[in-house]
């Protein structure tokens, strides 16, 4: 019967124990998505990478868990000069992840640490590049701004097309572009890589860096603002130029038309008018050949009526000419 005791005793002890063991919280569950580290008064004794649960020490181990999904950071606005000198406000965006847990816990413990750190190391990259290449390498991506109007070939009888294609040719001569030997996306890769170079020992994977925002400073909004409007005055003028030039082009075949019109109609009077003497000498010849002396009678009183308003004084009459003026039959 005592036998029995001590084993219905011993029985409840181990119970006991167990549940009081139990009570104390030796395991734990990690999520999918996360990671955890297990520390024994501050000494890392282990770290899990896969969702499940896991055994730790009662009391003296303490579990850390950090994300495995990736993460952003977003970077704060700042002020930079480019290759040229020019100031511009730089906003940029990361995205990172936790790649060892036990290096990550050794270098922040927490994550407010790691974002801490991470800003300052991508603003550090962020100016390192962007000091480094001209303004439209880090707002442009690719050279499509200076291929928006490429040269058309024209056909040459086609007036209207040709000063379109003068036009453009000085409206794309004023306003293109500088090239872009890299581009907006090759520098964010630089960025990126250039940040990385210490993110290893940190236990990070940085995945990308990104130009959020990019605006100009104040003091070179304006300058940005009267080199737009000189560019546009110099495209009206080029406008102006083809227009005057055209006028002038237009005004001349005008003058040389109506100079071709009045030669023509100049040359067809003059055939008019030949024709014309032509057919009157022709019917005088007929009929001169037709009664001489009545043709000669009827010129002489043509002449005289021409010719006797005009004579003031008449010194003899006695001349040939005045013979049908003094006698009906021509005779004196």
């Amino acid at each position: 019967m005592k036998t029995q005791n001590k084993l219905w005793v011993t029985l409840t002890v181990i119970v006991l124990a167990i549940v009081l063991f139990l009570s104390t919280g030796p395991f734990y569950i990690v999520n999918e998505g996360y990671q955890s580290v297990v520390t024994r008064f501050g000494k890392i004794v282990s770290s899990h990478t896969e969702a499940g649960l896991h055994f730790k020490m009662p009391f003296v181990d303490v579990v850390t868990v950090y994300p495995k999904l990736i993460l952003s950071l977003d970077g704060d606005a700042q002020r930079i000069p480019t290759k040229e000198n020019q100031f511009i406000i730089v906003d940029t965006t990361a995205r990172w992840r936790i790649s060892d847990p036990v290096q990550f816990y050794n270098s922040f413990k927490t994550l407010d640490n790691a974002y801490n750190r991470l800003s300052d190391v991508i603003d550090s990259s962020t100016r390192t590049i962007i000091t480094q290449n001209r303004l439209s390498e880090v707002v442009r991506t690719s050279n499509i701004i200076n291929d928006s109007k490429p040269a058309t070939v024209y056909d040459s009888a086609n007036t209207e097309d040709e000063t379109t294609a003068e036009i453009d040719s000085l409206v794309n001569a004023k306003t293109t572009s500088e090239t872009v030997t890299k581009g907006r996306r090759q520098l964010s890769l630089e960025m990126a890589a250039d940040a990385s170079k210490m993110m290893s020992e940190y236990g990070i994977e940085l995945i990308d860096i990104l130009p959020r925002q990019i605006k100009y400073s104040d003091e070179m909004t304006e300058s940005v603002y009267n080199r737009m409007i000189k560019e546009r005055n110099q495209v009206a003028q080029a406008y102006r130029s083809v227009g005057e030039g055209r006028k002038a082009e237009l005004m001349g075949q005008l003058e040389k038309e109506k100079r071709s019109i009045e030669s023509e109609a100049y040359r067809k009077a003059e055939e008019i008018k030949g024709n014309a003497d032509a057919e009157a000498t022709r019917i005088y010849a007929e009929a001169y050949s037709a009664d001489p002396d009545f043709y000669t009678f009827w010129a002489s009183l043509e002449s005289y009526k021409e010719t006797m308003g005009n004579m003031d004084t008449t010194f003899s009459t006695d001349m040939d000419y005045f013979k049908y003026l003094y006698s009906p039959s021509g005779k004196r």
